[in-house]
């Protein structure tokens, strides 16, 4: 069935292969980062630091990588920026196939979840304000790191500050309840359930 799991050193590998290797949010500008030993600090301060989501047959579907936002010190040089201290911020997502655009919605909503069941005051993510003529491959992929405005507008993220198009979008978490079973799992099947379309009725 499908699974959705922490996104750690374990799991990386199964990831995105330009996920492997990149510390762009965990570097400042001009500074190199040893990404082995940021997961091993990152682990041992916060665990998992994101989500992996595979199919029914074990396939990437799509994966999202978040935490603390003093983790990703890229976030404090960003138009828009920095992002709050109390915030866990979702810095990046990856989609592999571009006709499941349920498996956004599913990421973002298992970042709700985590973060509220964490104990964190707010999620946070990077808001572009797109033209109404962009058409959904401009909007959803080619930016990996930088989400529609209105897209994350549909969760109840609100704007903190803006420069140009750029926002810092912020959904407050301490009116939201943690998922009745606590785990990814169950935020994950309550998601497909409601973004999968309805089965084609067959002639008989």
């Amino acid at each position: 069935m499908t699974r959705i799991a922490g996104l750690t050193g374990a799991t990386l590998p199964t990831a995105p292969t330009v996920c492997h290797n990149c510390v762009w949010w965990q570097s400042k500008a001009g500074r190199s980062v040893d990404k082995r030993r940021w997961i091993l600090g990152t682990e041992e301060e916060w665990g998992a630091w994101g989500t992996v989501y595979y199919d029914d047959d074990g396939r990437l579907l799509g994966s999202m990588q978040y935490g603390p936002s003093d983790l990703f010190p890229r976030a404090a040089e960003l138009p828009a920026g920095p992002a709050s201290e109390d915030a866990v911020l979702v810095t990046c997502a990856y989609v592999t196939d571009p006709s499941k655009p349920w498996v956004l919605q599913s990421l973002f909503l298992t970042a709700i979840g985590d973060a509220r069941e964490r104990g964190a005051s707010a999620l946070e993510a990077y808001a572009y304000r797109y033209d109404e003529s962009d058409g959904r491959a401009e909007r959803f992929q080619v930016h990996k790191t930088i989400f529609p405005r209105d897209f994350l507008a549909d969760f109840g993220f609100t704007t903190v500050r803006a420069q140009g198009r750029v926002e810092l979008a912020r959904l407050e978490l301490g009116g939201l309840q943690p998922a009745a079973e606590g785990t990814r799992e169950r935020v994950l099947r309550v998601v497909r359930d409601a973004f999968l379309p309805e089965p084609v009725p067959q002639r008989p």
